[in-house]
């Protein structure tokens, strides 16, 4: 996983330069939405029923789901932190708030993890996998991804805004 974040990092580099703030955030979030697909949603998709039945008689259901979503939740922050790293990195630094950016990323990729961990789980219940993540996935994540786009505005912004740190 981590070779391709670097990888596409690189290559983005090496075809872009150093991007204008607006283009950096746009691919910033669209890196996050493939790694959170590649990372979390095969986390239902790779277990085969036997795996499962053994995970369903050592834990509750309640206490599976759970701690899918806990630990794909911290996959994805470390993720996002990763990757945030190798985009200052190589891409430059355009923000004026790293460290509002930092946490934007981190509950970012909390949150497009939380999604797709359902979503996987739906899709693996119904083995229909990639089929049923894309058509129940769309809908879901570009609202979302709007929204993730429009709250890191505040790091990339020169004015200090009133009530966001108080």
């Amino acid at each position: 996983m981590l070779l391709y974040v670097a990888s596409t990092i690189f290559v983005l580099y090496l075809s872009m330069g150093e991007p204008e703030s607006t283009v950096w955030k746009g691919l910033f979030w669209m890196m996050q939405l493939f790694i959170c697909v590649n990372a979390v949603a095969k986390s239902f998709l790779q277990e085969g029923k036997g795996r499962l039945l053994y995970f369903y008689t050592i834990a509750g259901p309640r206490d599976f789901i759970l701690s899918k979503l806990l630990f794909n939740a911290l996959l994805m922050i470390v993720m996002a932190l990763v990757s945030l790293g190798l985009f200052v990195l190589m891409l430059g630094n355009p923000m004026p708030n790293p460290l509002s950016f930092v946490a934007i990323s981190c509950l970012g990729g909390m949150s497009l993890s939380l999604v797709f961990t359902f979503l996987a789980a739906i899709a693996a219940r119904a083995q229909q996998n990639a089929a049923l993540m894309a058509i129940l996935g769309f809908p879901l994540i570009i609202p979302q991804l709007l929204l993730l786009s429009k709250i890191s505005n505040i790091a990339f912004e020169d004015v200090l805004q009133g009530g966001w740190r108080r």
